[in-house]
C-alpha cells in the first residue's frame, strides 16, 4: 500500500485557518516565529491555535537564525513538539534539539547547495525550499526540483516547498517524489490570511497527483 504524501500548510496565524487546514486533511501546520515575517505570531497565539486542533495534526514552529535556547523557550511557551530551522544551524545544534523535538532542517536550492551536505543532519527531516537573497520562506518562488530530488537519498523524510500551488504540484511530485509537500503563499488572500478554497484545491491536486502516479505504476 502506497503511503499518502503528507501535506503541510505553513504560515497559519489564526484558529479559523488552522481548522480549515484540519478539515481538508492537512497533516502539518507551520507557525512562524521569525519576527521579520509578515506571518509572525506570538507564542501565546500559537498555543491558542494548537489547543483547537487534534493531536493527529502536527504543529511545527518555524525559526530563522535562532539559537537552541531561543528555540526551546518559544517552543515550550507555544506547546509545540516540532521545530523547523532555517539559516544558521549546526549539525550539533540540530542533534541536541532532536532529543526533545521533531526537527525539520530547511535548505534552499541556491548556487552553493550540495545535496550530500544533508547527510550531516541524520536526526532531522529535511525541507527543500527556493532560494531568495532576503526572505526565508513564503516567497512564492519555485525551488530547483532536480536539486531537491537529488537530496532524497540523503534524508529519511523530504518535504518539498517553494512556489507550489494547485496547478504545478502534480509536476513537482512527479519530478521529486517527496514524502510531503509544503504550501504557503499560493493558498493566501494576503500574507498570513489563508484562502480556504485555495487550501482545498491544493489538497485535491495533491491527491489527484497521487492517484495518477499509482495508476502509472500499476
Amino acid at each position: 500500500m502506497t503511503i499518502p504524501i503528507q501535506i503541510k500548510i505553513c504560515g497559519v496565524t489564526n484558529v479559523a485557518d488552522a481548522r480549515a487546514c484540519v478539515e481538508v486533511g492537512a497533516h502539518l501546520i507551520g507557525l512562524n516565529f521569525y519576527p521579520q515575517s509578515p506571518r509572525y505570531i506570538e507564542p501565546e497565539v500559537a498555543r491558542q491555535i494548537i489547543e483547537t486542533i487534534p493531536a493527529s495534526v502536527h504543529a511545527v514552529g518555524v525559526f530563522v537564525d535562532a539559537n537552541d535556547d531561543e528555540v526551546r523557550n518559544v517552543a515550550n511557551l507555544a506547546g509545540i513538539r516540532g521545530v523547523q530551522l532555517h539559516g544558521n544551524c549546526s549539525p550539533e545544534m540540530a542533534h541536541e534539539l532532536a532529543r526533545e523535538f521533531r526537527v525539520i532542517r530547511a535548505f534552499s536550492t541556491h548556487a552553493r547547495f550540495r545535496p550530500e551536505e544533508i547527510a550531516s543532519f541524520p536526526d532531522c527531516d529535511v525541507l527543500i525550499d527556493a532560494h531568495h537573497p532576503d526572505l526565508r520562506g513564503g516567497t512564492g518562488l519555485t525551488c530547483d526540483w532536480p536539486a531537491a530530488g537529488a537530496a532524497l537519498p540523503f534524508t529519511r523524510f523530504l518535504i518539498l516547498s517553494g512556489g507550489l500551488n494547485a496547478q504545478n504540484v502534480d509536476r513537482a511530485i512527479a519530478a521529486v517524489s517527496p514524502h510531503a509537500v509544503d504550501v504557503c503563499s499560493s493558498v493566501e488572500s494576503k500574507p498570513g490570511v489563508k484562502d480556504h478554497r485555495a487550501i482545498k484545491d491544493f489538497v485535491d491536486a495533491v491527491r489527484a497527483a497521487e492517484r495518477s502516479l499509482q495508476a502509472t505504476s500499476a
